[in-house]
């Protein structure tokens, strides 16, 4: 990616502004059987709130994203890859919930982060969610460790990366008690699918997008 992170900045927050991709880039890394726009819509549902952030940072590699990674002992999820996020608060405003859980997930101050804008909403039936995420950025991630029980190791995953079509690929899982072709991205020899992987195609979009009008 040629053009850096102080500049791409402005031009995602631009562009958050405006009608995003939504469900029709998180079906890209939907398992096969996930089947509608609407099954993934968080209207009108009973769900419990989250607040997610997709951080972006400055590296030597170029802007990177950050990523955490689950502890292998847990007894849910365990290992899984996902964004710094969780369960919203006393009514707190989503994007505070996500600023929130970084901080207690990967030590990252809340005043350190730029806010740009947000992404469309996702419904994570698995888990009786609704996710919101959040695109911020971050001039230094210098102090940025696990800070939560749950977490075991920080990714920090060079955007060049991420938006080659390289590590997009599939595999066939059993969910559910059926074979699924399951979509994932290949992150330093870590699975990312699911819900991270819907956000992150919807994310990515925004950045092509972004990167297209510089052109």
């Amino acid at each position: 990616m040629a053009v850096s992170l102080s500049s791409l900045a402005p031009r995602l927050t631009e562009r958050l502004g405006d009608p995003l991709p939504g469900h029709e880039a998180h079906l890209r890394m939907a398992p096969r059987d996930s089947a509608r726009q609407a099954d993934l819509s968080v209207n009108a549902r009973a769900c419990r709130e989250a607040g997610v952030l997709l951080l972006l940072h400055p590296d030597d590699a170029g802007p990177s994203v950050v990523l955490t990674v689950r502890r292998d002992h847990l007894s849910d999820h365990a290992g899984q890859i996902s964004f710094p996020g969780g369960r919203r608060e006393n009514g707190e405003p989503l994007s505070a919930t996500a600023l929130r859980e970084a901080e207690e997930e990967v030590n990252l101050s809340p005043t350190s982060v730029d806010l740009l804008g947000a992404l469309t909403p996702l419904f994570i039936p698995p888990s009786n969610f609704c996710a919101h995420p959040f695109v911020g950025y971050a001039p230094s991630t210098a102090s940025l460790r696990p800070t939560d029980a749950e977490v075991g190791r920080i990714l920090q995953v060079p955007l060049p990366r991420l938006l080659d079509p390289a590590p997009r690929t599939t595999e066939t899982r059993l969910l559910n008690g059926r074979n699924v072709d399951v979509p994932y991205y290949d992150v330093a020899g870590h699975t990312v699918w699911g819900a991270t992987a819907m956000m992150l195609a919807e994310f990515l979009a925004v950045v092509r997008d972004a990167t297209a009008s510089a052109d």
